[in-house]
């Protein structure tokens, strides 16, 4: 039986343009755990990588349950919508959309089925063959009931010419191109599958002895007293049940960790590839005053993603940190509201400056990119209308040129400021005194891990595998007739890549 509560409120829109993340996955099995409840908390603290919509299922051994809502957290679940959601397996997923568009029917986790098996899946990243994936799987009889890529992933493992679940999604992991860190759920069986690229973060920990918890990140095992016990490897399948944990390993392929995730994405208390995320952005900031020192009175980290950088930059050259800049902490990040207009007016209410710290200064102005130019120059116009004398802009990320097909639901590439701006031309656009955009070498120094480990192709253009340099994120957005969703048609999908198996 699966609970799913109409929808509240209008759809914001679903004009995109920018630089947004992509989701946040959880998953448990555990005998001794309020489940439901584990997962409410740890969707909770992983809030940052979407908010859509959130979800949450369950399985018991003998059927799965499913609730779902667009909107945050705090307002998807209740205590009657958890008390429902029974059992001794859960996955949850936060959502912010890169394949298909913000709406009810595409919320996560989404449960697909043939006569024989049942799965839930979370996904977080992108599938850049997925147009191509689909329409082969349709040409075998199978309809869809959503516009995602993750329903795409969840019918190529029910499809696949085995009977072990590690073995369907090792044939899935095969077929797929892009970015995928997942956390699927059978009637009896907790599953992760994390890339071969290694795009995206996905870890492993315990939980009260002797459960198993799966998340994006590990702010969310701190937040329910779960312990890390490592990161899930590129390429790897885990296996989770009563008998314990297995690993069943796949090939590696060149590696593309988004270092987007150190930037901006992850919690700066998470720790990734044994990188506290904070650490990092601190020395990012270092990085900035050794490459571009200017005399100024204040260093001013945008909050909150800037805040760590802006500590460094001030340690390093020196110059006295301040808090120039209040954050509305209820407004949420400004570009991950779906809508143009909204997105617009956050901007103007999600910061104010502080006047009697500004007046009169010259101001060090740190933050973590500039993506399209809508934020950054309005920040400036608040600085100086607030008093301050001069505003020179020190960036984290180097110059952005080139979209993301990895899981990042970013602009067009004409829409991205630094592909059609030379660096002068953005100082002039944004209203700066002075602009130093952090160098890739300083970048990559600052987070301490070899450059061949990260995918750097929004600033290089060179991507770790072939894609479609204008994919389009709402190409499935053609719905069944009157809204109704259609059930789809199982069929064994036995290809040439089957003989890798």
């Amino acid at each position: 039986m699966r609970y799913n509560l109409p929808v509240i409120g209008s759809n914001p829109g679903d004009a995109r343009s920018g630089l947004h993340e992509a989701c946040g996955v959880f998953g448990i099995y555990s005998r001794t755990e309020d489940i439901s409840r584990i997962t409410f908390f740890a969707l909770f603290a992983l809030q940052h990588r979407g908010q859509e919509s959130a979800g949450i299922a369950t399985a018991n051994g003998k059927d799965i349950q499913l609730f779902s809502r667009m909107g945050l957290v705090s307002q998807v679940f209740d205590e009657k919508a958890l008390r429902r959601l029974k059992g001794h397996i859960a996955i949850g997923h936060n959502r912010y959309s890169t394949t298909g568009s913000s709406r009810r029917h595409n919320a996560q986790p989404i449960v697909v089925n043939d006569n024989h098996n049942e799965i839930a899946i979370a996904h977080n990243g992108n599938i850049a063959n997925s147009e191509a994936l689909r329409a082969e799987l349709e040409s075998q009889g199978f309809t869809f009931n959503t516009t995602t890529d993750s329903e795409i992933i969840a019918q190529l493992i029910l499809s696949a010419p085995h009977k072990e679940w590690h073995k369907k999604m090792r044939y899935a992991m095969y077929r797929l191109e892009g970015a995928f860190s997942l956390a699927i759920m059978t009637r009896t069986h907790l599953f992760a599958m994390r890339d071969p690229h290694g795009v995206r973060p996905l870890c492993l920990g315990q939980i009260n002895g002797s459960g198993h918890v799966i998340a994006s990140e590990s702010c969310a095992l701190d937040h329910i007293g779960a312990q890390f016990i490592r990161e899930i490897e590129p390429g790897e399948i885990i296996s989770i049940n009563d008998e314990g944990v297995k690993s069943y390993k796949g090939a590696c392929r060149k590696r593309a960790f988004c270092i987007f995730e150190y930037i901006y994405f992850a919690r700066p208390d998470s720790v990734i590839n044994d990188r506290l995320v904070y650490h990092a952005r601190q020395a990012m900031g270092e990085k900035l005053a050794e490459e571009y020192p200017v005399d100024a009175d204040i260093v001013i980290g945008v909050p909150d993603s800037a805040t760590p950088a802006g500590v460094g930059y001030s340690l390093k050259s020196g110059i006295p940190p301040a808090t120039g800049l209040i954050k509305n902490r209820y407004m949420g990040r400004t570009f991950i509201e779906p809508d143009q207009r909204l997105r617009d007016l956050g901007v103007k209410l999600k910061f104010n400056p502080m006047s009697a710290v500004l007046e009169g200064q010259r101001v060090v102005l740190v933050d973590d990119s500039i993506v399209r130019g809508t934020t950054t120059p309005q920040v400036i116009k608040l600085l100086r209308k607030a008093g301050a004398k001069e505003v020179h802009m020190r960036v984290c990320a180097p110059p952005i040129c080139h979209p993301c097909f990895f899981g990042v639901d970013m602009a067009t590439r004409w829409e991205l400021l630094a592909s059609r701006k030379s660096v002068e031309e953005i100082r002039q656009f944004i209203g700066a005194d002075s602009l130093g955009y952090l160098s890739i070498e300083g970048l990559v120094e600052a987070i301490g891990l070899p450059k061949e480990l990260f995918c750097l192709a929004c600033f290089t253009g060179e991507y770790a595998l072939p894609v479609q340099l204008e994919m389009d994120k709402l190409a499935f957005e053609t719905l069944p007739r009157d809204g109704k969703p259609v059930k789809s048609k199982p069929q064994c999908m036995a290809t040439r890549d089957a003989a890798l198996f």
